[in-house]
């Protein structure tokens, strides 16, 4: 009997480890998903996220239905506060996609490559072709050598981000096609799996994580501000809904009172308005026309073509700035510094 109730005691003296566990938001890597939440996860301590992986399909990430056969690897770099931060590690084709290409009277070419980009990340990039008739081994070792060359020249000039936006996009499946092609019809040409080994430097283009949540919140505030504006608009009808109409009558009868005083002040003050109005307009006048000059003498500073009207003049004057340029115009005016050069051109001139 000692023996059990001491066993008991100890059980309930030992430590819940659920209890100590916190969730986590994991986010995507800045570029180019800015900072999009794709999962939560559980854990103690921060120092045990690190290094933990995360997959998904790429139609849950980027909505795209047509690749539902493409999974996508994320691994936890850093956390900040309540948000795991991920890197991108690479991607792989399911089994049950590759499988199905391969068919009789086809020939199947893979293929390994090891390279390194232009901003020192160490990948591993598996490429699958699958051509329209069978094809000879000497078929098959000059496609290998073909598509090698090409991916090794694309990836080799270029840095990680791009390459694993071309992977994505589909970018380097037609370049790899177009290559193989030379030597055998291509039927189908993929990457059945990327892969980072050694990561090289860190970009740092894109919003920050404190912008991505002041945005989340900005979105979600004016939803609450219009259910509060409304229930007091609601409130106040009801309480002065009565006394509104009683106001009203008395005002008709006042008004009754006094038409025939505004008729005279507005005989007599016509004449000012118009020289006011005559005023306004020249004034308006010289304000466009100092500000088209100094649009042309903008223009004819950066070396562009001064000719055109005022928005024409201001989008050129806009797209020969660079993007860390057209950010800080933003922040200045107080606006969003998230998207594409376009983006924000489009929405300097708002």
């Amino acid at each position: 009997m000692a023996k059990g109730a001491a066993a008991r005691a100890a059980a309930r003296k030992q430590k819940d480890k659920w209890k100590a566990k916190r969730w986590y938001k994991i986010r995507a890597p800045r570029n180019p998903w800015s900072f999009k939440e794709i999962g939560e996860t559980l854990a103690e301590e921060e120092n045990m996220l690190i290094g933990r992986k995360y997959e998904m399909m790429q139609n849950e990430l980027d909505g795209d239905f047509s690749k539902m056969h493409i999974k996508i690897k994320f691994q936890v770099n850093n956390v900040i506060g309540s948000d795991a931060l991920t890197e991108f590690v690479g991607h792989a084709v399911m089994k049950d996609y590759e499988r199905r290409q391969i068919r009789r009277e086809r020939g199947k070419i893979d293929d390994t490559v090891d390279l390194v980009t232009e901003d020192g990340y160490f990948i591993r990039l598996k490429p699958f072709i699958v051509t329209r008739s069978r094809a000879k081994s000497s078929q098959k070792q000059q496609s290998r050598m073909v598509v090698r060359n090409e991916i090794i020249k694309f990836c080799s000039s270029t840095t990680w981000l791009s390459v694993q936006k071309a992977l994505l996009d589909g970018t380097l499946e037609k370049l790899i096609t177009a290559a193989a092609t030379k030597v055998q019809p291509v039927r189908s040409a993929f990457f059945k799996k990327s892969e980072l080994i050694q990561s090289g430097v860190v970009m740092e283009e894109g919003p920050t994580l404190e912008e991505i949540k002041a945005q989340e919140l900005e979105s979600a505030a004016p939803e609450d501000s219009q259910l509060t504006d409304n229930e007091e608009e609601e409130t106040m009808d009801e309480v002065s809904s009565e006394p509104e109409i009683e106001d009203v009558e008395e005002k008709e009868d006042t008004d009754d009172s006094t038409d025939d005083n505004s008729d005279t002040e507005i005989s007599d003050n016509d004449g000012d308005d118009n020289k006011e109005t005559i005023e306004e307009e020249s004034s308006l006048a010289d304000l466009k026309g100092k500000l088209k000059a100094d649009l042309v003498k903008i223009a004819d500073n950066l070396n562009l073509d001064s000719k055109g009207t005022k928005p024409e003049l201001i989008n050129r004057i806009y797209n020969s700035l660079s993007v860390t340029d057209l950010k800080n115009l933003l922040k200045e005016v107080g606006k969003p510094v998230s998207g594409k050069k376009s983006e924000l051109i489009d929405r300097l001139m708002e």
